[in-house]
């Protein structure tokens, strides 16, 4: 074993401790209630013949294979798990990347600015579908970290393909944390590293599209008719498809911005002035990281322009963890000097961290409304006899925008998963409740009542227009790419 790699070890327990203490920190406003994505619902309740579809049209077969538990956790207790993983992974990849460094405080941070990803904070909303392959992608952080690194790259492939039935992307987290703990780089070395994920993630493709071809007769993952995509069928069709992707990158820049331009041209410079400081002090590392970036938006380039859709932002969080590692080695090269103008970058990667805590933390108090509302309507529920009709509009409520719910159905689970009772969404076509009158208008409060020995929630609508199918998304349909975990 390696002195540096000995050192790492050393600092991994308390490097983890700080980060759980972050991640929980930034996530407070979330833990006992979190807020759950209406399609992320059947992986809390257990409900595998919900996700069936996902197995075909997104290729979800560790997800589905979590659904089939007999074990019912709560969602606190889910949320807590998935955001110990996280935690996890990025102890894993902050230590790996800082072997060199003996001291905790650069770990630390690294770790720290990689839990504040925006796309992170994005995903956390699919806890209960995604955590088994977010488990799976910490315990290779494990992996990484205790075990010598030909070990280590020998497993790759084993983790890539299940960790790819879980999200498409997931394994890009996996190539970070080899890139990042390789000892002895190399061109030579780099080149086979790349080549042993590629051969993973294509056979992950492989066996994703033979199990479709097993089970539902179709070789490959045909994307669901709600998506909408435009599939390029020839090398025009690619360079029209060449949209997609300016407008996926476009949207995780402006996610990664906070929409504000300004931030951009910080982002940009802070990274710029990492390269040229890695390029002088770490050339070959910079090569590694910027191979595993490289790699990681040819994939969304690829995905974006031959299916023609849009790539949601919360599946380029490997962008984000590249990047903190990047800032904060070039930060960890710089502070080697002795002057204290040197500590530049470290303090220029704390206020990021800093920064982008503090929007997670607000994004998760943004939640407040939506969760507290639905939590005292579903205690009432608790207490009376269904069936249960709703009337009114979730998605146009002021708790539902200001938590930014993408189905009405968020609503139908909520109910289900607070009271016990499946709710009946009234407005939505096809809904039978011709055996209750419709209630009259409610104000700005949302009511329980009892009406004709049936029990009634009626919800209050911002906007009165009449309803409009094309703005309802059910759990097998949606408005845009963002509308599934």
């Amino acid at each position: 074993m390696t002195e540096a790699r000995a050192a790492s070890r050393l600092r991994i327990t308390p490097v983890f401790w700080i980060s759980l203490a972050v991640i929980f920190l930034v996530s407070l406003p979330n833990l006992l209630d979190p807020m759950i994505r209406h399609d992320d619902f059947p992986a809390l309740l257990g409900e595998p013949e919900m996700f069936w579809n996902k197995t075909l049209h997104e290729g979800r077969w560790l997800n589905y294979l979590w659904h089939l538990r007999e074990v019912i956790t709560p969602a606190w207790l889910n949320f807590a798990l998935y955001q110990i993983c996280w935690a996890v992974y990025a102890t894993a990849l902050a230590v790996a990347a800082t072997r060199e460094d003996r001291s905790l405080p650069v770990a630390a941070l690294m770790t720290a600015l990689i839990l504040v990803a925006p796309p992170a904070t994005l995903i956390s909303g699919w806890f209960n579908t995604l955590l088994p392959g977010l488990a799976l992608v910490a315990l290779y952080g494990v992996v990484v970290c205790r075990t010598p690194q030909r070990t280590a790259r020998l497993l790759l492939p084993l983790f890539v393909v299940p960790t790819f039935m879980a999200y498409t992307t997931y394994p890009l987290l996996l190539l970070a944390l080899c890139l990042a703990g390789t000892e002895r780089r190399s061109p030579r070395d780099l080149i086979g590293l790349l080549m042993l994920f590629g051969a993973g993630f294509v056979g992950a493709v492989l066996i994703t599209y033979a199990l479709n071809w097993h089970v539902h007769g179709v070789f490959g993952v045909p994307l669901a008719d709600w998506r909408q995509a435009e599939p390029a069928q020839s090398l025009a069709g690619l360079w029209s498809n060449l949209d997609w992707v300016w407008r996926s990158f476009a949207e995780f820049l402006n996610k990664i911005t906070l929409g504000a331009p300004q931030l951009l041209a910080v982002h940009a410079a802070v990274l710029v002035g990492a390269g040229v400081i890695m390029t002088r002090r770490a050339p070959m590392e910079l090569a590694y990281l910027g191979a595993g970036l490289l790699t990681g938006l040819a994939l969304i380039t690829l995905q974006a322009a031959k299916l023609g859709i849009l790539v949601p932002s919360r599946a380029m969080i490997f962008a984000w963890v590249i990047y903190a590692v990047i800032v904060i080695r070039a930060a960890q090269l710089l502070n080697q000097g002795q002057r204290p103008l040197l500590r530049l970058g470290l303090i220029t990667g704390l206020m990021l961290a800093l920064a982008y805590g503090i929007v997670a933390h607000q994004r998760y108090v943004g939640f407040h409304t939506w969760q507290s509302q639905t939590r005292a309507v579903g205690a009432e529920l608790a207490r009376l006899p269904g069936p249960v009709h709703v009337f009114g509009r979730a998605m146009q409520s002021d708790a539902g925008r200001s938590a930014t719910i993408q189905s009405e159905f968020a609503l139908h689970y909520r109910i289900k998963q607070l009271s016990g009772h499946t709710p009946i969404l009234c407005d939505l076509p096809g809904a039978d409740c011709s055996a209750v009158p419709r209630p009259m208008e409610s104000g700005a409060t949302w009511q329980v009542l009892r009406m004709d020995g049936a029990t009634v929630l009626i919800v209050p609508e911002r906007d009165p227009s009449p309803m409009d199918p094309s703005a309802i998304s059910g759990y097998q349909s949606g408005t845009n790419s963002d509308s599934s975990g």
